[in-house]
């Protein structure tokens, strides 16, 4: 199949210019820009994209363009900071720029070229350098206000660059720019689609686990379904799922879980109730990254204790997706921080008998959930709510107990009745005049209970009891997202039922937080 390779030099959005790359059907993968040039060159890309990134080209010290791209001979990408790498690597001048450009700019096209069309287009910047000499043999093809030179390139070479983010929705056409970089300039086939993706993972698993046995930890969210799906599909009756309920689980989900499994994959699967064992381990536990460690490492001990009795499986099956891989990136990887650790990803123990099978480590919520529509799953179960590992663990702020964990399940089980009874929820629709598509629906929403009481009043009497914070958002990849807007009278009726249904609850407030600066759980 077809590649290209993005190289990150530490930008907040890099992780979008691979989405793009793959909503045009094109595979691609990210690596930080100092990875090994043979794990790259291995890849066999058509074509390179280099990030943005924090630094100036000019400084001390600041990441450069490896010299294997530039001797590759293959078309590439400069985005904003890649465009001054590629400047300064090629011979043009890259200065501090008189004035910085940060959010929504306009260009306009001075020179018929192959990447942008004619016209004026609306972008977003996001630079404090420009480019005040091009490289020899590059033409401007762009200016802005305050860039003189906001795109560039060399045709015979096939080397472009471009001072904006095509990559973020403020760039309206910059998704077809990375298309006519992929396709037409890089000649990438668009063969990146939900049949070959199963096809290809499939593949894999059966060179990975060959004549093995693998068990599958199920959660009953999408990705631990899709990925016990295909591993299904390429090893049959060698796959034993096991389901452990923790106690940590939304409202009426344990059964839930135990049936699609075994009306809908036909699988092998064992429930095991470990409710109390959880709850005595996260007792006295408080920092999110504490529980998330805890539970991952009860995970992973009950699946091997599991694996000891399914005829000593070698592979544990995971759901991790590419978002929990990026999240939980710590110090060995230079181009991102870490924001929280994923329990499937960072809180593994470090003596795991297990080897691990993550089939979907390098996609997206929507491939994950268009692989699994491909592969024939239900449209109930691959649309259900996104879910994290730990469950209400994390949604339960500070102190988990069974008597708050049952208060968050009241509360996240109105929450989710009233929105869906709105239809206001990203899966199957049912038309109506009302209903807002695509990125206006809801694609994930829930219940928070907040350690914060407060004074209220409730048959004349006076209470003093916690806060429900409702968190509802809209994305299209989880990588970014934005509060939604639900109406008024929703909100109201989600507050109302709260208070009246939810012992211990009198007070219901509404996180209106994008991601960033927020992430979209709480802890």
């Amino acid at each position: 199949m077809d590649t290209i390779a993005v190289l990150d030099f530490g930008s907040q959005y890099a992780q979008l210019i691979a989405r793009r790359v793959r909503e045009a059907h094109v595979y691609c993968e990210l690596y930080s820009h100092d990875t090994p040039e043979q794990e790259i060159l291995a890849l066999k890309p058509l074509g390179f994209i280099l990030s943005g990134g924090p630094s100036s080209i000019y400084e001390p010290g600041a990441p450069q363009i490896p010299a294997y791209v530039l001797a590759s001979g293959l078309p590439i990408l400069g985005i904003c900071y890649g465009m001054q790498a590629l400047t300064h690597t090629l011979g043009g001048k890259v200065a501090p720029a008189a004035q910085r450009e940060y959010g929504p700019a306009e260009i306009d096209i001075t020179r018929e070229n192959p990447l942008i069309p004619p016209g004026h287009h609306q972008v977003w910047m996001s630079h404090g350098d420009r480019i005040e000499v091009p490289p020899p043999g590059f033409n401007i093809f762009a200016h802005s206000e305050n860039s003189p030179i906001a795109a560039m390139g060399d045709s015979n070479r096939h080397r472009y660059g471009i001072q904006f983010h095509p990559e973020v929705q403020h760039t309206p056409e910059g998704h077809e720019i990375l298309r006519t970089f992929v396709v037409d300039i890089c000649k990438a086939k668009p063969e990146w689609v939900p049949a070959s993706i199963a096809e290809d993972a499939i593949r894999q698993i059966r060179q990975q686990i060959g004549d093995g046995k693998a068990i599958a930890g199920v959660s009953g969210g999408v990705d631990s379904y899709v990925a016990a799906a295909l591993v299904h599909r390429a090893i049959g009756d060698r796959l034993q799922c096991i389901f452990v309920n923790n106690g940590l689980m939304r409202h009426g989900e344990p059964d839930q879980v135990v049936d699609a499994f075994i009306d809908v994959l036909g699988a092998k699967l064992k429930s095991i109730d470990a409710t109390e064992t959880f709850l005595d381990a996260l007792d006295s536990v408080i920092d999110p990254e504490e529980k998330r460690r805890v539970i991952g490492e009860k995970f992973i001990r009950v699946f091997e204790e599991e694996a000891r009795e399914f005829g000593d499986a070698d592979f544990l099956v995971q759901g991790t997706i590419y978002p929990d891989v990026v999240e939980s990136s710590g110090p060995d990887r230079r181009v991102a921080e870490r924001i929280k650790t994923h329990h499937n990803v960072g809180g593994l123990p470090d003596d795991l008998a297990l080897k691990l099978i993550e089939p979907l480590r390098y996609l997206f919520k929507d491939e994950v959930r268009a692989v699994g529509l491909e592969i024939g799953l239900p449209e109930n179960a691959i649309y259900r709510q996104p879910f994290p590992g730990p469950g209400l663990a994390v949604r339960c702020l500070e102190q988990v107990t069974m008597e708050r964990l049952d208060r968050i399940r009241q509360a996240d089980r109105i929450v989710l009745e009233e929105l869906n009874a709105a239809n206001l929820m990203v899966g199957p629709i049912t038309e109506s005049k009302n209903s807002p598509t695509g990125t206006d629906r809801i694609a994930q929403a829930f219940a928070v209970l907040l350690p914060v009481r407060s004074v209220g009043v409730m048959g004349d009497q006076r209470t003093y009891a916690e806060t429900i914070a409702v968190r509802a958002v809209t994305t299209d990849d989880f990588m970014t997202a934005d509060w939604a807007r639900i109406p008024a009278p929703i909100l109201a009726q989600i507050s109302t039922r709260i208070v009246n249904e939810v012992e211990g609850v009198n007070r219901v407030v509404y996180d209106i937080s994008s991601k960033p600066p927020a992430t979209i759980e709480w802890e």
